[in-house]
C-alpha cells in the first residue's frame, strides 16, 4: 500500500494562497548537493539518496520565491543539515530516546552556532553547522543571525520534550503537544530564516509586536498540522505510534482514526481562517516593505509545505530517498472554504489570545 491509497484521505486542503516557487530552485539544490558532498554531510550513499530525496531546495525556494541568491542558498543548505540532524539525532538513533543525552548534545551544537569561528565539539554535524553558521554571518545583518539562532535554540528544546514524552512512552494531550509541536516540527529557524534569504531586516518593533508574533506562529502550527496529516500516512503503514495531532486526538479523546482526522482538520482550518483574517487586518496598517515581503511569505509557506510534502520522497517512497524516474507529481485537492467556521478561539489555552484584538 502507498500514500496514495491509503484508507484515511488526507489531500484536501482549505489554502487559498497561490502556488509560488523560487526560479532559481533548480541551481541552488545542485550548488548545496555540491557543498554538502564537499563538506562531507552524509556517511554513505543511502544518507546521501534519503537527503538529497528531502528535496529541501524546492522546498525552501516554495517559501521565498523572490529572495536574494546569496541568502537562499544559505537558508537551503540550512534546511538540508536540519532534515539530516532530524533523521539522525531526533527521530531516531542514540539520541532519540535517551533525553539526558539528547540534551548534551544538543547544548553542544547550539553553542557551535552561536560562536561559529572556533571549533567545539569534533562532530561532522556540528561542523557543518558552524560552516553554515559562519556563511550566514557574511549575507546577514547581527539582528537576523541571532534571531535565528535564539529559534534554533527554541527548537532544540521542544526536540527535547518530545524525546522525553518518546522514553517514557507517553502520548501527550492536545494543549501540551501544541505547545510542544509548534517548536519541534523546526518551523521557528526556518521561517527565521526568511528575512535572511529575503535581505531586508524588519523592524522589532514590528517583529516582536503581538499580531507579528501571532501570524508568525500561527503559520508554524498550520504547517506543522499539516506535516502530521502527511507523515501520520506513512506512520500508520509502519504500525508507528509515534506523537502525531491524530494519534494525539485518538489517544486524548478515545476515537478513530477517521474521526481523528476530521477533528485534525477541523483545527487546522480554524487556524487557517483565522491566520488569513488577522494578516488582512496586519495589511490594512503602515507596515514597512520587508514586513509585507515576510507576511507574504508566510503565505507561501503554508502553500509551499503543502506542495512539497505531496511529492517528496520523504513521505511517499519507502526508503525516503528519490526514484531514479520520477513519478507523476500528485496533485492536491483543494478547497475555498474551511471544513468548520467557527469563528470561536480554539480551546487550547496556550493559542488562545491569536483570537483577541491584535
Amino acid at each position: 500500500m502507498t500514500s496514495l491509497d491509503h484508507p484515511v484521505e488526507h489531500r484536501l486542503f482549505y489554502c487559498p494562497e497561490a502556488p509560488a516557487i523560487h526560479p532559481h530552485a533548480a541551481e541552488a539544490e545542485r550548488e548545496a548537493i555540491a557543498w554538502m558532498d564537499h563538506i562531507g554531510l552524509w556517511a554513505d550513499d543511502r544518507q546521501r539518496r534519503r537527503l538529497i530525496g528531502t528535496n529541501s531546495a524546492e522546498f525552501f525556494s516554495r517559501f521565498t520565491p523572490r529572495a536574494g541568491e546569496e541568502g537562499l542558498q544559505v537558508a537551503v543548505r540550512w534546511v538540508y543539515w536540519g532534515f539530516i540532524f532530524d533523521d539522525l539525532r531526533c527521530d531516531a538513533g542514540e539520541f532519540s530516546t535517551r533525553p539526558h543525552e539528547f540534551l548534551r548534545m544538543a547544548g553542544e551544537a547550539q553553542r557551535a552556532l552561536e560562536s561559529p569561528w572556533h571549533v567545539v565539539v569534533d562532530d561532522p554535524l556540528v561542523l557543518a553547522l558552524q560552516d553554515i553558521a559562519r556563511s550566514m554571518r557574511d549575507c546577514a545583518t547581527p539582528v537576523q543571525a541571532q534571531r535565528f539562532v535564539h529559534a534554533h535554540r527554541s527548537w532544540l528544546y521542544a526536540v527535547a520534550w518530545q524525546t522525553a514524552n518518546r522514553a517514557q512512552g507517553r502520548m501527550p494531550g492536545l494543549d501540551e503537544y501544541t505547545v510542544m509541536r509548534s517548536n519541534s516540527a523546526g518551523g521557528e529557524p526556518t521561517l527565521a530564516l526568511l528575512e535572511i534569504a529575503n535581505g531586508s531586516e524588519i523592524p522589532g518593533a514590528e517583529m516582536d509586536s503581538p499580531p507579528i508574533r501571532a501570524l508568525t506562529e500561527m503559520a508554524i502550527l498550520i504547517a506543522s498540522w499539516d506535516n502530521d496529516l502527511h507523515s501520520h500516512v506513512k506512520e500508520s503503514r509502519e504500525s508507528q505510534a509515534e506523537q502525531n495531532i491524530v494519534n494525539v486526538l485518538m489517544h486524548q479523546y478515545g476515537v478513530g482514526e477517521y474521526t481523528a482526522v476530521d477533528h485534525a482538520r477541523a483545527l487546522r482550518d480554524r487556524v487557517m481562517a483565522r491566520f488569513l483574517q488577522l494578516r488582512d487586518t496586519v495589511l490594512t496598517r503602515p507596515c514597512s516593505p520587508a514586513l509585507r515581503e515576510y507576511l507574504a511569505c508566510l503565505g507561501h509557506a503554508i502553500r509551499g509545505n503543502i506542495d512539497w510534502a505531496l511529492n517528496v520522497p520523504r513521505y511517499t517512497a519507502e526508503d525516503g530517498a528519490r526514484p531514479a524516474v520520477p513519478a507523476p507529481r500528485a496533485e492536491a485537492a483543494w478547497t475555498a472554504d474551511p471544513c468548520d467556521v467557527t469563528a470561536e478561539p480554539l480551546p487550547i489555552p496556550a493559542i488562545t489570545w491569536w483570537w483577541d484584538e491584535l
